[in-house]
């Protein structure tokens, strides 16, 4: 079942031309009770019973909103188009609202591609893009988006580690705008037959279980100092080669292989080391203290 433009008429002219009726037929009604003419005065009747029930078709669509009209159980068409409208006066009207909106999830406790537990929720912003498909295919449009979003995020959630173990593995926390878009599509894919467009979706809350939390905040800690650390050993090697290849070009002091280790040994300590270098004083010669 698919969105349709339903009939209607310009309400303004449609209101006149049935006050303009009922006047007239008002007046006949009043002639024909002083004439006395029956069939007369039961013409008008019917026919002010006609008019006035013209007035329910009578209808007023607000800026981003539709009517859903239905005839005897039969879906007619729908007015989307804001204004002061007339419709089939016999049908069925309900009003359905077509604006942006934005749906939150609950924080979802779900596990991640390595298992482990993580919190997890979502924004969503949606908007009803075609108002047949919304209010018949489904029984509630509104509690099938949230349903559908939160089963969504689960199912994307456990594609993806927490964090990267390797440089090129997509993660949760690494890869936000990859995993918005996964999120996006997959809530897109069980919307659809709702009538209902995802706008955009993504990741509001991140975090492991409580339970794991800890342990892996022990775990990114440990891997943010072997990280530090080894780009500073890259530094002092550096720092230590250069120094060497400084004091051999210049001549300013010959090393045999001994001394030279241990000059490595001392600066790569000093340039190392968490605390800093305390100077000791060597009162003796250059291969004794």
């Amino acid at each position: 079942m698919n969105e349709r433009t339903a009939f209607s008429k310009p309400g303004w002219a449609i209101l006149f031309l049935l006050l303009a009726a009922l006047a007239a037929t008002i007046y006949l009604l009043v002639q024909s009770a002083q004439a006395q003419v029956t069939a007369g005065a039961v013409i008008c009747v019917l026919f002010l019973i006609v008019e006035v029930g013209c007035f329910h078709g009578l209808i007023v669509v607000n800026p981003n909103e539709s009517q859903v009209l239905q005839f005897f159980g039969t879906y007619i068409g729908t007015v989307r188009e804001a204004g002061f409208h007339w419709v089939n006066p016999l049908s069925t009207k309900r009003k359905l609202s077509v604006r942006v909106r934005n749906f939150e999830t609950s924080k979802l406790k779900v596990n991640d591609l390595d298992g482990n537990p993580i919190e997890i929720g979502a924004v969503v912003v949606w908007q009803v893009v075609d108002t047949a498909e919304a209010m018949f295919q489904v029984d509630s449009f509104e509690n099938f988006v949230q349903v559908q979003s939160e089963a969504a995020l689960r199912n994307m959630a456990t594609s993806y580690p927490y964090d990267a173990h390797t440089p090129d593995q997509m993660s949760l926390r690494s890869h936000t705008a990859e995993t918005a878009a996964h999120l996006k599509q997959e809530i897109q894919d069980r919307l659809a037959r709702a009538g209902v467009a995802v706008l955009e979706a993504r990741i509001s809350h991140l975090a492991y279980a409580a339970e794991i939390a800890g342990a892996m905040l022990q775990r990114q800690q440990a891997s943010a100092i072997v990280s530090a650390r080894q780009k500073i050993v890259e530094g002092a090697v550096g720092m230590v080669q250069m120094a060497l290849e400084e004091l051999a070009r210049n001549k300013v002091v010959d090393l045999d292989p001994e001394r030279r280790a241990a000059m490595v040994s001392n600066l790569l300590v000093v340039l190392c080391g968490e605390r800093s270098a305390q100077p000791v004083l060597n009162t003796g010669t250059l291969y004794s203290s």
